[in-house]
């Protein structure tokens, strides 16, 4: 018999050889009902993985666990490929992972996939799943491997099997009659697929590479009911109609211009917008007991091979020759930050030094990965460096979260965090991250804060917690982050003279809380649609005279009153109908309307229109604007 430990600590003694799926069976019938794989000691398994040792076990499923819905979308993948194989017998595969939204498939075929295309392979893949095939996982040696893939005549199979590490085990997964190399894990049968959706078809480059061949990739999702696709469908639309690259057009906020891909403009409303997110930063971070520091965008080589981006960055960087010295824009502020620190001599008693920095920083991306403001070359990073004592260390870390929570509630974000660790490329000992990633995990368990573990997905110089925000429509957005980093410090040699008045090392933790703010402006946007909290509007209020000619001197008094209140205001004195004018200003999704006619200049009022509730009535002009001044005030959404 062997002991299985599950997630909330029972146990459960086993026969040796028993599957992950009997086991969920003796738990509950129904648990094994809507598995779709699980995590033995770690590691993802599909359901037939026989258990012969004492283990831990974590049961995923679609509805609850991301590593389950990849289970079921990576299949599904799979059915899709199949599909194609059978509308196309001379495709070849390459790819066809799951996703963090469904999953895609690359493959090596004559001509670039119609819409009919897609069509005729959901027809397909719905004769597959109704086919219930059951989904068999064997492996081969390496020879035979390469030798099935060779008969199948599918040379990326073959490609990737080569690449592989001798030794390690090559798996395939087999449907029918349709098998391809794999590591899993899939559900049992395709006749648990039950409703997916073929989403759009696009050219990608085998392998990332421009100098590969251009595949056709289909990108897909599916879920256990139909309803549940349906609802996603909707999110979609939704999503595409609160597209932030579409309203910051029409509401006049940015532009990306064809003499600059990835380098946004701010138009002036843009730009309002922008400076209120920078002003209420500036302002809970000297609550916070920060000191702010600008440092330059561009520094010599030197300073970046010191840092280490020159050896681990360096592709992402754009660089220039001055007086024959190669120098850097910096895509990261944080060696300039070290540079600050250096300047003087501290004592014990000077830490923590909290130094914030709005950073404009500059990185290569791929023109086909750029979006609006999400994926851009150039932006400005919330920077915090935080010096202190290791001491410091978990303190600093709770009171940073409980910052970043603050920020995020004022916007009404929900949010998760999760834990990065080691990645594969990193700097310093493992016993330097193995203190880093302890210091990190206790900060959040005495926080009380849930989190989940990002294996291998830390800075190469520390490990990160990473916060995601969840806006209206429930999709997550990676924005906070907070980097603890042993090793800059000893790269540039940072001390302080403790109280036994000798030299130490402080530790460093790097902290943004926007993330940048343009890809928080851009998730704004959609967020609320354009239609922004008032406090929040690049116009507060319109003013829509009748007549022009009647009422615009009128309309000029009240728009001069609320100006000095601190508000800010358009006057829309165009010659067009009232009617017209309303629409309009609607359109452009101001909060506040004021209609003044002859009723309101006599009477010294103004008709209120509320952006969402429309019309509420008269009121004074000094009675509207304590109105809406409280409303700013609060920072009510």
């Amino acid at each position: 018999m062997i002991k299985i430990t599950l997630k909330d600590g029972a146990t459960l003694d086993v026969e040796k050889g028993t599957t992950v799926l009997e086991v969920a069976k003796k738990i509950s019938e129904g648990l094994a009902r809507v598995m779709t794989c699980a995590s033995v000691n770690g590691e993802t398994k599909d359901l037939r993985y026989e258990l012969t040792e004492d283990s831990t076990l974590n049961i995923y499923t679609f509805d609850n666990d991301l590593e389950g819905k990849k289970a079921y979308w990576h299949t599904t993948s799979h059915v899709m490929a199949q599909a194609i194989k059978r509308l196309f017998p001379d495709a070849k595969l390459a790819i066809g992972p799951s996703i963090d939204n469904g999953f895609y498939y690359d493959i090596d075929v004559g001509k670039p996939f119609s819409q009919e295309d897609l069509e005729n392979i959901e027809k397909e893949m719905l004769a597959i799943c109704k086919e219930n095939l059951p989904i068999e996982r064997f492996t081969l040696p390496r020879a035979e491997a390469i030798k099935l893939m060779e008969e199948k005549e599918e040379p990326y199979k073959v490609e990737l099997i080569n690449d592989l590490p001798e030794g390690e085990e090559i798996s395939f997964y087999k449907q029918g009659d349709f098998t391809d190399l794999c590591a899993g894990p899939h559900v049992p049968s395709t006749g648990v697929i039950k409703a997916f959706k073929l989403m759009s078809s696009s050219g990608a480059y085998w392998r990332g590479s421009e100098k590969n061949k251009m595949l056709q990739r289909i990108y897909g999702i599916s879920y256990p009911k139909k309803s549940e696709l349906d609802e996603y469908i909707n999110l979609l639309e939704e999503a595409k109609k609160r597209d932030h690259r579409k309203i910051g057009t029409e509401l006049g906020l940015f532009a990306i211009m064809e003499e600059g891909p990835g380098f946004p403009f701010f138009l002036p409303k843009g730009m309002v917008l922008r400076n209120i997110l920078e002003d209420y930063w500036r302002k809970i971070h000297v609550e916070n007991g920060y000191v702010e520091v600008k440092t330059p965008i561009m520094l010599n080589e030197g300073l970046w091979h010191q840092s280490g981006h020159w050896e681990h960055y360096k592709d992402n960087m754009y660089t220039t020759t001055i007086d024959d010295v190669e120098f850097a824009l910096k895509p990261m502020s944080c060696p300039g930050g070290m540079l600050v620190y250096k300047r003087d001599i501290h004592s014990y008693k000077d830490l923590p030094i909290r130094m914030s920095e709005l950073g404009l920083v500059h990185r290569h991306e791929k023109s086909g990965q750029l979006s609006g403001l999400f994926r851009v070359r150039c932006f400005t990073q919330d920077d915090a460096h935080i010096f202190c004592l290791p001491s410091q260390i978990e303190k600093e870390i709770m009171t940073l979260i409980e910052l970043i929570d603050k920020v995020y509630s004022l916007f009404g974000f929900k949010y998760t965090i999760e834990l990065s660790t080691k990645p594969e490329d990193y700097m310093g000992s493992d016993d330097i991250w193995e203190i880093a990633e302890n210091s990190l995990k206790n900060a959040l368990e005495h926080a009380n804060k849930e989190y989940k573990i990002n294996e291998g997905d830390g800075a190469f110089y520390g490990p990160k917690i990473d916060f995601h925000v969840k806006d209206c429509l429930g999709r997550e957005w990676q924005c906070g982050t907070i980097q603890l980093d042993f090793q800059m410090p000893e790269r540039f040699d940072l001390t302080y003279i403790g109280e036994d008045g000798e030299k130490h090392r402080p530790v460093m933790l790097h902290r943004v809380i926007y993330g940048s703010i343009e890809r928080f402006m851009g998730i704004l946007i959609e967020h609320f649609a354009g239609a922004f909290p008032t406090w929040l509007s690049p116009v507060q209020v319109k003013i829509l005279p009748i007549s022009t000619e009647k009422h615009a001197e009128y309309a000029k008094e009240v728009k001069e009153k609320l100006t000095k209140a601190g508000l800010r205001v358009e006057l829309d004195d165009r010659n067009e109908k009232i009617g017209y004018k309303i629409r309009e200003a609607q359109v452009q999704k101001v909060p506040y309307m004021l209609v003044v006619g002859d009723k309101e200049k006599e009477e010294q009022t103004v008709g209120v229109r509320n952006r969402k509730d429309g019309d509420i009535g008269a009121m004074k002009v000094e009675n509207f604007i304590e109105k809406i001044i409280k409303e700013v005030e609060s920072k009510s959404l």
